[in-house]
């Protein structure tokens, strides 16, 4: 398409529910918004190591609409490992509709958690965010880790008070290094959550249940 083309097509493009639910997962985890024109407009950016590829298809498809080229691949070089990873990615075309959800989520370029997020985290929203962010803490225990150092405590608070409020889920807060901080999913309720995010985990995220899946 050229590009009287996509500003025509863009015009008719609007979030479903389901991209909605998606996407706030997708913010709480390791998707970003990446804006090019000062605010105006902002556009998703996925990226994975090739070994979610599976998840990055599948995340693809649901917004597929909105994309004009399929998953790309590229090698990068991790700083902290001096290693090269294979990483696999999309990006969306920049709209108006992601406007919101960036003036939600950031503050001076920093990623924050909305003060009003347990008005949106679904089931759905959920399982995104532990598809991204979840762990296993051992595989002795049922528990589970969902990693939330790229927040403030008080951020990863209300956090685990919406687990809490929204789907009667007990948590904790882990202390890492220096001050940061992971939510731990408390084994008493972690069948009830397993319930919730059965639906809508892949088969290739799967082992992050462990015990669960």
């Amino acid at each position: 398409m050229n590009t009287n083309q996509i500003k025509e097509y863009k015009t008719d493009l609007k979030l479903t529910k389901r991209q909605r639910e998606i996407l706030i997962g997708l913010l709480l985890g390791d998707g970003h918004l990446e804006t090019q024109n000062g605010g105006r407009t902002y556009r998703l950016k996925v990226e994975q190591n090739i070994v979610r590829a599976d998840y990055v298809n599948w995340l693809y498809q649901n917004f597929k609409k909105w994309i004009l080229s399929g998953p790309q691949v590229k090698e990068k070089f991790d700083g902290r490992t001096k290693k090269k990873t294979v990483n696999v990615y999309f990006n969306t075309m920049s709209h108006g509709a992601f406007r919101f959800y960036a003036q939600q989520f950031y503050q001076d370029k920093k990623k924050v958690v909305p003060k009003q997020i347990g008005r949106w985290l679904t089931p759905l929203s959920l399982a995104i965010w532990f598809m991204d962010d979840g762990s296993i803490k051992s595989k002795k225990h049922r528990g589970k880790i969902i990693n939330t150092q790229c927040f403030s405590k008080k951020e990863v608070e209300l956090l685990s008070r919406c687990l809490k409020e929204n789907f009667d889920l007990k948590s904790v807060l882990r202390k890492q290094k220096t001050n940061y901080w992971q939510i731990y999913l408390l084994s008493e309720t972690i069948d009830k959550f397993y319930q919730l995010i059965k639906p809508h985990i892949l088969p290739a995220m799967k082992y992050k249940l462990n015990k669960l899946g």
